[in-house]
């Protein structure tokens, strides 16, 4: 039988406990920095970097319910070539995210200026799989729509300039 009174009075102690100003970065980080590294690589066009970052079986939809996933390294770095050629200076940004052992949940932007000079703001979610260190899954939901309206020189709406001006994690 729980003594309420002891209970209570012990949830009330662990309530007065300081925890650091950001607990999410200091408890659930490890993904989220191997991820970041990603893009760090992304920003710097290094695509060995990105690939030896994956298993060899990894499932890809860059563009999940849009496109079909690329399987397998080879798949993965035609993608990167193909799109990465379209792409000039590279801004992508996670603005929060969430981790178990073996997942990591992202909300952000891919933002990137294309070569033929119009700025993608592109919101978007993603869920990336490891095993071990390793990508293995990996899905990134994204509204194709709004790629393409900014790719015909179109200007984000008010809602994308809004979802895409939060601050990054740290």
């Amino acid at each position: 039988m729980i003594d309420r009174r002891l209970f209570l009075g012990t949830a009330i102690a662990a309530s007065a406990l300081p925890f650091p100003a950001n607990s999410k970065a200091t408890v659930m980080n490890k993904r989220f920095k191997q991820f970041s590294a990603v893009i760090d690589a992304w920003k710097r066009k290094d695509k060995d970097f990105i690939i030896n970052s994956m298993t060899d079986d990894i499932v890809w939809h860059f563009a999940a319910a849009i496109a079909p996933p690329a399987r397998g390294k080879a798949e993965c770095r035609a993608f990167i070539d193909k799109f990465g050629a379209g792409i000039g200076a590279v801004r992508w940004r996670i603005f929060e995210h969430a981790e178990t052992a073996d997942r990591l949940f992202v909300e952000g932007v891919d933002e990137y200026d294309s070569t033929d000079g119009h700025t993608i703001k592109a919101p978007y979610a993603g869920v990336i799989e490891f095993r071990g260190d390793l990508i293995s899954g990996w899905r990134d939901y994204v509204d194709r729509g709004v790629i393409d309206a900014q790719k015909r020189g179109e200007a984000a709406s008010a809602q994308v300039n809004e979802l895409t001006a939060r601050p990054a994690a740290q």
